[in-house]
């Protein structure tokens, strides 16, 4: 009971270390993954793994809980310090389940929700047929401007006027612009409609003041708190006080029982480091990052949705440059070269959600390791240099050389010894 990680489970330790060498030695460009600080980690692995908690901090069902209650309110109220809420749930284990929480709260099964639709940069919780969200309500799918690949905010209110929607939800997982929170209080006041920000990809921007902020214009608020937020997976939900109680008995006892304190924890850890300047730091080179590597990009030759970002995210639209290249196929010759994307479909994709036409990238992990512009500059040759050459193995190992030449220079953990 007694032994190290690497005394009881040498072969678990080995596929962690795997992983390690593969993130140490790759560039990771998927927009929806971070680095956590060692603390967060550690937090993680603390003893608070080991407690059985339902409930709230002095309303559980289990007694010996006075100290994780002091841990959960130690997250609460430091999630409402960083974003100015009124108030905060941070029980959620995922995005998908906060979502699902506050429309357990806010509606009845069959009620009308608009939200983006998937395949233009939208989130399966907001609508994917296949999931409950698509299964259980009425979904009015909006999308972008065919032109302009951006959305068109007299469209939604034309939507929201024609369909009468009870819950509107703005935020996306693939739109690399920004969202005008206040237009969106406009539209949903005229309809008398909630308003839902899922902010799962910008809650790290938004804390750190470098994305308009959604807490003044929006009735209810969930994001993830890892991706740019860079703490443990699992995800928080913010609201108005009057719908304070109906959002926590929406998680407990609504769709959760007991949380994982452990997680909560490191959720209050990664919430402290969010308030310290070099956090903000942090942020700012994010968005200057995916603004160098975009224009990388397109220096290369490659479409950008939209032409460009606002944010920590950009689409490659692959049809522009490399007609018959799925974006399976492109990630997959990228992971070859040491560079880690995601496939991902674009608006109005003709092919599959599992073959898509477009690629994903982000910048919060290299932007965690330090990288800055001018690294940004020979990402973006290393990308057009890979799928180039995507025909030669000598040349995709080549790029692979130098993507382990650079990551050297940016070592990710310098000191981690968590399994000893």
């Amino acid at each position: 009971m007694n032994k190290s990680l690497n005394e009881a489970d040498p072969q678990m330790v080995e596929a962690m270390l795997q992983d390690l060498d593969r993130l140490q030695n790759s560039l990771t460009l998927i927009p929806s993954e971070n680095y956590t600080s060692k603390a967060v980690m550690q937090a993680q692995a603390s003893i608070l793994a080991n407690k059985y908690a339902e409930g709230y901090p002095a309303a559980r069902y289990y007694n010996g809980c006075q100290f994780v209650d002091r841990a959960e309110s130690l997250a609460i109220e430091r999630a409402k310090r960083l974003f100015g809420a009124e108030h905060v749930n941070v029980q959620p284990h995922a995005g998908n389940l906060a979502n699902m929480a506050v429309y357990y709260a806010l509606l009845e099964p069959g009620d009308t929700i608009l939200s983006m639709k998937l395949d233009h940069g939208g989130h399966l919780s907001h609508g994917l047929p296949q999931n409950f969200s698509g299964r259980y309500y009425n979904i009015v799918p909006y999308g972008v401007d065919a032109e302009t690949e951006r959305v068109n905010m007299n469209t939604i209110a034309e939507l929201a006027k024609e369909h009468r929607p009870k819950l509107i939800v703005v935020g996306a997982s693939a739109y690399p612009r920004w969202f005008d929170f206040a237009q969106w209080r406009e539209i949903a006041d005229a309809v008398g409609a909630y308003l839902l920000a899922d902010i799962a990809h910008i809650a790290g921007l938004i804390a750190a003041d470098v994305h308009p902020d959604p807490v003044p214009y929006c009735d209810v608020i969930t994001t993830t708190t890892h991706k740019t937020l860079r703490g443990p997976r699992g995800a928080i939900i913010m609201c108005r006080k009057q719908f304070a109680e109906a959002i926590d008995r929406a998680v407990f006892p609504g769709i959760q029982g007991g949380p994982f304190m452990h997680t909560i924890a490191a959720k209050g850890v990664a919430f402290k480091e969010a308030m310290e300047p070099a956090f903000k730091k942090y942020q700012n080179q994010i968005v200057k990052n995916a603004k160098a590597l975009a224009e990388g990009l397109s220096e290369n030759g490659f479409h950008l949705v939209t032409g460009g970002t606002d944010n920590h995210l950009m689409l490659i639209d692959l049809t522009a440059t490399y007609e018959q290249l799925s974006g399976r196929q492109a990630a997959d010759h990228l992971e070859e070269a040491g560079i880690i994307v995601n496939k991902n479909t674009i608006p109005f994709d003709k092919r599959s959600a599992t073959t898509t036409s477009g690629i994903r990238l982000g910048t919060p992990m290299v932007s965690a390791r330090g990288m800055k512009e001018e690294e940004m500059k020979l990402v973006a040759d290393f990308i057009s240099e890979t799928l180039q050459k995507r025909k030669s193995s000598k040349a995709k190992q080549r790029v692979r050389e130098k993507v382990r030449e650079l990551c050297q220079q940016f070592p990710i953990y310098e000191d981690l010894n968590l399994w000893s």
